[in-house]
């Protein structure tokens, strides 16, 4: 048993579900996820984004082949250990985790499996992290403009569009993964999002595994 499945079993051992939001750039996981903390309230922990908590809080973003490597398996173990914290602190309440650990291999530069390989993992080992996986398809799928509030957001259309292909391709092996899919409407994609959310939450709690 390898280092990261046996921190992967410990963390499954600390919480009663743990969901990821992921998807393309402009896709409204985070936005959700927010919603979905005030509805449900003290019994939803939101993991934030460490990709995010990282470049605004300093970390160096260079556009060359070795610092890209360097920043995503920084930002790799950071979510890890972010959602292992609210795990243990957390254990009675539901992990909504903004990105997760599969996330970067869509930023490395190459194959995926490059990633997993450099990290001593593997991409079932961080599948199996997650109870379930919620993917919110980026807007740049249906040609819109995916600026937003995000500061450290700095993809073209074209980009956001490849990494949500990218991320789908890899989150999309999950045996329980759900797609909300572009709608030019984003009350209505997150109206649907939350009620696909709400569903997942009731179908864990109630699974063995999800207690």
């Amino acid at each position: 048993m390898t280092q990261a499945t046996k921190s992967t079993d410990t963390a499954n051992d600390q919480h009663r579900c743990r969901i990821v939001l992921t998807g393309g750039p402009g896709g409204g996981k985070t936005t959700a996820a927010d919603l979905f903390r005030r509805e449900i309230g003290e019994d939803v922990v939101i993991v934030p984004e460490a990709a995010t908590m990282m470049f605004t809080g300093g970390l160096p973003r260079i556009n060359n082949t070795h610092a890209v490597q360097a920043a995503q398996r920084a930002i790799y173990h950071v979510q890890r250990n972010l959602e292992d914290i609210q795990g243990a602190q957390y254990p009675q309440r539901i992990l909504l985790c903004d990105r997760g650990s599969v996330d970067g291999a869509a930023y490395w530069p190459g194959d995926a499996t490059t990633f997993f390989d450099d990290l001593g993992s593997s991409l079932n080992e961080e599948l199996a992290r997650y109870d379930g996986v919620i993917f919110f398809e980026s807007a740049a799928v249906g040609g819109m403009d995916i600026e937003g509030g995000n500061p450290t957001r700095h993809e073209s259309v074209e980009q956001a569009a490849e990494l949500d292909r990218k991320l789908y391709d890899l989150w999309s092996q999950h045996p329980n993964f759900i797609t909300v899919h572009h709608n030019k409407s984003f009350f209505q994609k997150i109206s649907i999002g939350l009620a696909m959310l709400e569903e997942m939450v009731t179908k864990l709690q109630r699974s063995p595994r999800g207690m």
